[in-house]
């Protein structure tokens, strides 16, 4: 199926039969979601893959009364940095240089781009952090798409307690989306056979 078509067959699933993605198509969903882009790299987040049925059913309890949490196959958290430190760049800045096969010492001018990042407010942190998730997220549903797996996008959930849940605040962390994926369950979706209403090409893009 083409990327197009992939694009076309997903939607964001209501409800889902509990059948178990194969892990082959969790390690690709999962790869995709690893090798996506973030500013300069970073990747300033974490992603908790959730299997645990006990786990999920206090998710959906206490911070996500959605039931993709206890139908889905995994449950995935993006959960950005709540700060940017120096040492987490230095981190970063060790495995470039290890990766690439140079001083690290050459890489003191990128380094120095991190500067207003570190040193800006806890909040200016998570708001940049958390769009870096974003992207990865994205990812991620696109990911899914081409692997024929159904996932749901979701942001109407309590971070506050989910992060309570997880542990996330002890881990410098705040969840900002979650991803269900699964197979969809065609007798109980109202949305499964809908047609997919998006804007046309010409009221979307604006050509110049």
């Amino acid at each position: 199926m083409s990327l197009k078509d992939s694009l076309s067959w997903r939607y964001a699933t209501k409800r889902m039969t509990g059948a178990k993605v194969p892990q082959e198509k969790v390690d690709k969903i999962l790869e995709a979601i690893r090798l996506a882009p973030t500013s300069f790299g970073l990747q300033p987040f974490k992603v908790i893959v959730i299997e645990d049925e006990k786990l999920r059913e206090e998710i959906f309890n206490t911070a996500c009364q959605q039931p993709q949490i206890k139908e889905a196959s995994h449950v995935l958290v993006f959960a950005a940095n709540r700060n940017v430190s120096a040492e987490q760049v230095q981190e970063y800045m060790e495995l470039i240089a290890t990766t690439r096969n140079i001083p690290v010492e050459s890489l003191n001018a990128f380094k120095a781009m991190f500067d207003s990042t570190v040193a800006g407010s806890a909040e200016q942190n998570f708001v940049w952090t958390a769009r870096q998730a974003y992207l990865a997220f994205g990812v991620g549903i696109v990911a899914a798409a081409l692997e024929q797996v159904d996932a749901t996008p979701m942001e109407g959930f309590n971070p506050q307690a989910l992060d309570t849940i997880l542990g996330l605040e002890a881990q410098n962390l705040g969840s900002t989306t979650i991803l269900t994926l699964g197979y969809r369950d065609v007798e109980h979706d109202h949305l499964a056979d809908v047609a997919k209403v998006r804007k046309s090409t010409d009221k979307l893009f604006d050509f110049k």
